[in-house]
């Protein structure tokens, strides 16, 4: 949501921004919408208080037996009141209208934001790891001998249909280590508070995030209301909806791993093989929430925290910030973390960190109570993945794959797997 006074103190700027996204000027209707919400407000408030006057006016002229004049200044109130009413009635039709005009324009990128039109005009901020150099050629994770027995797509299908796994066996628990090893890092390597939230949300909360109204297509909805969060976002961000909290509080840092549904209607045709874009899968998010003077700053520590995760793993990546027309609705600044694929012999994203500055919690209505007192302002508020946890399971699997099929793990996910160390070219977890 944007600050409809920015706007109308420098609707230049806030066109020009915009169009870094490629979306055209808009402040000219945003202001014209406006000026008729407060022209109309300024006409109810002036039919009060005319209203008013006439209403102590009435006592009067009964008493001193002007009848001409008691009726006169009776049938004012009465018009007064009306005017009042239908002026009150078109001020909540502008507001609404100017409402919903703003919840549908994207947030404004920061200056340092690349200039481009796709993620072909990303750029590379950092790169760690060399990928492996392998005497065969490496496959994708659902064609190793090793997976195949734990990875089925044909019994999903028969289940859910399209675009969804079922995992059991040595596959199972590698995905479900990976998920505990990411929250036991965050929790007590990265300080971050460790959150279960539900999965349903009130179409608030999707508004809250910017889900909403935009993009409710790609989202699952239940037939009485309830939405399938896309991600743990939602929930942990909406922990502060309508709350103003004391500044003394910040930075509120969460992290939890949630099961996430996304209908994917924008991808039809991509991806299709394999579990790289799912109807159903699981994330471990982070979120925090903070001072807006240090938004930039956490913004750097969670991608740090999130590229830790990959080489605690010994799995090769590399940073992108995300050009203005890549970039997502609610972000001022993106940082996609991509994870080698030998499979694909590619980068493919793993993990995706923005900053959206007060733009959820305007529309939230969260702030926080400023220590040395004063008036209360917006928070900002940061979201990214600590991984996916779905894509992490197949780098592990494609970079530690043998020639035989068998796939050997990360070290550092061993203490959680009891010890094992591989998955054998059966599917046996040793």
């Amino acid at each position: 949501m944007h600050d409809i006074r920015a706007i109308r103190e420098n609707p230049a700027a806030f066109d020009a921004a915009l169009s870094r996204r490629g979306i055209a000027a808009v402040s000219s209707e945003v202001l014209a919408i406006d000026e008729a919400r407060r022209a109309a407000i300024h006409a109810a408030e002036t039919a009060q208080a005319e209203q008013n006057k006439a209403s102590k006016e009435v006592g009067a002229a009964k008493g001193r037996g002007d009848e001409a004049e008691f009726e006169r200044l009776r049938a004012l109130v009465a018009a007064k009141k009306a005017e009042m009413a239908e002026m009150q009635a078109k001020a909540k039709a502008e507001d609404d209208r100017l409402g919903a005009l703003l919840m549908g324009i994207p947030n404004l990128p920061y200056d340092d934001v690349p200039d481009g039109a796709d993620e072909d005009d990303n750029v590379e901020i950092h790169r760690w790891g060399t990928p492996r150099a392998f005497s065969f050629a490496p496959k994708e994770h659902y064609d190793l001998d090793g997976v195949k027995p734990g990875m089925d797509f044909e019994t999903a299908a028969k289940l859910s249909g399209a675009r969804f796994v079922v995992l059991s066996g040595g596959v199972a628990r590698v995905h479900r280590a990976l998920a505990q090893f990411m929250l036991d890092t965050h929790v007590e390597e990265n300080g971050l508070s460790e959150t279960w939230t539900p999965v349903l949300v009130r179409e608030e909360m999707m508004l809250g995030t910017g889900q909403l109204p935009k993009f409710g297509e790609d989202s699952y909805q239940t037939t009485n209301g309830w939405w399938m969060i896309p991600t743990s976002e939602v929930t942990l961000t909406n922990i502060v909806h309508g709350l103003t909290v004391d500044e003394d509080t910040l930075p509120r840092r969460y992290v939890a791993h949630s099961q996430c549904f996304r209908s994917e209607a924008g991808s039809a045709g991509r991806d299709t093989a394999g579990m790289l874009r799912q109807h159903q899968f699981e994330k471990v998010e982070m979120v925090s929430i903070t001072h807006p003077d240090h938004s930039r700053a956490e913004l750097d520590r969670m991608t740090g925290c999130a590229q830790g995760i990959l080489e605690r793993l010994g799995l090769p990546y590399r940073t992108v910030v995300l050009c203005t027309g890549d970039m997502g609705f609610g972000a001022r600044r993106t940082h996609d973390i991509e994870v080698w694929l030998p499979g694909q012999n590619t980068y493919r994203e793993i993990s995706s960190v923005s900053v959206c500055g007060d733009f959820q919690a305007r529309r939230m209505n969260a702030r926080f109570k400023p220590a040395g007192g004063g008036k209360p302002e917006f928070l900002h508020t940061l979201n990214g993945s600590g991984l996916a946890v779905g894509r992490c399971l197949i780098a592990v699997l494609e970079n530690g794959q043998q020639e035989d099929g068998s796939v050997e793990l990360p070290e550092a996910l061993h203490p959680w797997l009891r010890g094992k160390t591989r998955l054998s070219a059966d599917g046996t977890l040793e």
